[in-house]
């Protein structure tokens, strides 16, 4: 398996996972908070999608989906437009609501396609190029594409941790 082939399976492991956590959620269990200082799955799942769209975009140079194709407007955050919930507050994370899993699911499925897109053009000596110099040491694609996986993992078994919380209340 090469380099595109590696980074295709690994987001495809996440979209599976997301998909896992949210579909059949009703909106009360998507929003709901186990406390007040803890994050919905709503916003776990906005979260990494956002960071993964965030990061991707820019690495491959393309436009963000949630600008582009108007995912920001359907979701009518009261947030700034390139919020992605890096550094929110509890209040900030708490106003992160969805009317349906749907929206959720819709925004990551198009995040992904965008993703696949680009990791399948991606060959060994790619990741070496250099798309963060603001880091000592700067950071390579294949670094920031790594971090990406793991951040979007590490994401989405807290989501799937706290529908299982909240599903057995």
């Amino acid at each position: 398996m090469n380099s595109a082939g590696i980074f295709a399976d690994a987001f495809g492991r996440i979209r599976e996972a997301v998909h896992e956590t949210v579909e059949g959620l009703p909106p009360g269990l998507l929003n709901a908070r186990p406390d007040d200082g803890a994050n919905s799955v709503a916003w776990l799942v906005w979260h990494l999608t956002r960071v993964q769209d965030d990061h991707v975009s820019d690495a491959a140079g393309t436009e963000q989906i949630w600008t582009s194709r108007g995912w920001s407007s359907r979701f009518a955050l009261p947030l700034p437009e390139d919020s992605t919930g890096y550094g929110h507050t509890d209040a900030q994370a708490g106003s992160v609501r969805v009317e349906s899993g749907d929206l959720l699911l819709g925004y990551h499925d198009a995040v992904h396609e965008q993703t696949l897109a680009f990791v399948h053009g991606l060959d060994g000596r790619a990741l070496d190029r250099v798309v963060d110099e603001s880091w000592s040491p700067p950071v390579t694609l294949g670094v920031r594409l790594i971090s990406v996986v793991c951040d979007d993992l590490q994401h989405v078994g807290q989501a799937a941790f706290v529908r299982g919380v909240l599903s057995r209340r």
